[in-house]
């Protein structure tokens, strides 16, 4: 049984088999253009894929929501989320082109026609979406700060439309200056990893 399959009981066959193809793709990749650190290449799927997917432990994205993944780095956490419903467009976002490059050459690899991946800035994309994720792009207010006019308020899925921040350590802080409503999960819950210690998931939404 492929991990992913452990953690999503749910998931097809056709889904298991891109995940499984992830770990060849990124090393292929990462030969030649370095988008995850050397040492984190060989916990792939926990590091990188697994901690994506925490997002799914909370919403299931209806299809036809609309999603942007600011400062996705290497496709994360996008690539695995696109894999998870693909019936929900991902807009994939970053400034850095050679990242963009492998993030649409997996996709293309991958047959993920739910992937649009530009090379801009978040704070210049065009048009609004149902939810922004993030994974330690920034502080937690600057993050809001540059993406909270992205996201559009009304929504049909079972949480908010908002903000889907992944982060590590103490942010109360932090939230404290955001002016929105949160919740926040910790993904030890979800996975017994120990990598997942201290790991955070973040909702920010009804934006002031």
């Amino acid at each position: 049984m492929h991990p992913a399959a452990q953690y999503f009981p749910a998931l097809r066959q056709d889904q298991i088999v891109r995940y499984d193809r992830l770990d060849g793709l990124y090393r292929e990749w990462n030969a030649m253009i370095n988008v995850i650190s050397r040492k984190d290449i060989d916990h792939l799927f926990t590091h990188h894929i697994l901690h994506s997917l925490s997002i799914a432990k909370v919403v299931t994205f209806k299809p036809g929501t609309r999603i942007m993944d600011a400062g996705t780095g290497g496709g994360f956490p996008g690539i695995p989320l696109a894999i998870m419903f693909p019936d929900v467009h991902f807009t994939l976002v970053d400034s850095i082109g050679k990242k963009i490059r492998v993030v649409r050459a997996i996709a293309v690899e991958l047959g993920l026609s739910n992937v649009t991946a530009l090379n801009t800035r978040a704070e210049q994309v065009k048009g609004q979406f149902d939810f922004v994720t993030g994974r330690a792009v920034s502080s937690l207010p600057s993050f809001f700060s540059v993406v909270r006019k992205c996201v559009i308020s009304k929504g049909s899925n079972d949480i908010p439309n908002g903000i889907l921040y992944l982060t590590g350590g103490g942010i109360e802080t932090e939230l404290a200056g955001i002016p929105a409503r949160s919740s926040v999960w910790s993904l030890a819950g979800f996975f017994p990893e120990q990598y997942f210690t201290g790991k955070k998931l973040v909702h920010l939404y009804n934006f002031l």
